[in-house]
């Protein structure tokens, strides 16, 4: 089965472009079985995707299906979260798991671990070996760098929005740790979706089945490719882009620092549940 593991909406992201039913109505003409939504701390676009699954049932019609013999497009449940010391993490709940706190940025990477495993979900970092503040081996704490890897359980071996040397070293560190090696667009406008992929070596039809194929199976659940975006921000403005890089770090200290009192009483109510 084939996906886009990387796929931001216009719903879900402030950077989003495409509306999620075009990004899902794209990707099905382009041969795909399913995308992974992963906005930035937010599941929006996912809301938004299941209005209109369930406007289409109450119809009793397939999502962008008239005829009988084509199969339904699948849609999973993801987010990018942004931790504050360890860049972008893909993470991937059960669908009856609901944690309003993978919607508040700024958890450090060893919390967000610890949550996202007890409650049943996998991780791995996204573009991990990318933009500074953004990934993982290029954070401002570099004890986090790779001291943690062995604790995810993918990471994204393939983004159509880095270079070749960012995703070969990514394919290096999956491979010297065993890890499954995800493909993504990493799309944010409609000309770049689809240009990432990975097809799994397994049935999937709700994130269970993801999530069991990838501890079930580690690196045979999948393989990951795809073209290079040639239109990144990145590329358009240049030496800019370190400004932006920068900025962004400054962004993403303000933002988990008014985050701080909910992220606090979400952890309480999340320690009283366990308790």
């Amino acid at each position: 089965m084939k996906f886009d593991m990387h796929c931001h909406t216009k719903e879900g992201s402030l950077d989003g472009k495409v509306p999620i039913a075009e990004f899902a109505a794209r990707l099905q003409e382009m041969g795909f079985d399913g995308m992974l939504v992963s906005d930035h701390d937010s599941y929006n676009g996912y809301r938004a995707w299941k209005k209109i699954r369930d406007a289409f049932r109450e119809k009793d019609t397939p999502w962008e299906q008239e005829d009988a013999g084509e199969k339904d497009f699948l849609v999973l449940k993801g987010v990018e979260y942004d931790t504050i010391d360890a860049g972008h993490i893909l993470v991937i709940m059960p669908e009856g798991v609901k944690l309003k706190i993978l919607e508040l940025r700024g958890l450090p990477v060893l919390f967000l671990i610890e949550i996202v495993h007890r409650h049943g979900g996998i991780l791995g970092p996204a573009h991990p070996c990318g933009e500074k503040y953004l990934s993982i081996t290029n954070t401002r704490k570099h004890r986090n760098c790779l001291a943690v890897m062995d604790r995810f359980d993918f990471l994204e071996g393939f983004n159509a929005c880095e270079s070749h040397e960012s995703n070969a070293r990514a394919m290096e560190i999956a491979e010297e740790y065993g890890k499954p090696a995800f493909g993504g667009s990493d799309a944010h406008r409609p000309d770049c979706v689809g240009l990432g992929f990975t097809e799994f070596q397994g049935e999937i039809t709700c994130e269970s089945d993801l999530i069991r194929l990838v501890k079930e199976k580690g690196q045979e659940s999948c393989v990951c490719g795809g073209e290079y975006y040639t239109h990144t921000t990145k590329s358009r403005i240049g030496r800019a882009n370190s400004i932006l890089v920068e900025s962004f770090w400054f962004y993403n200290r303000v933002g988990s620092m008014l985050r701080h009192r909910k992220r606090k009483r979400e952890l309480g109510k999340m320690y009283i549940r366990i308790k």
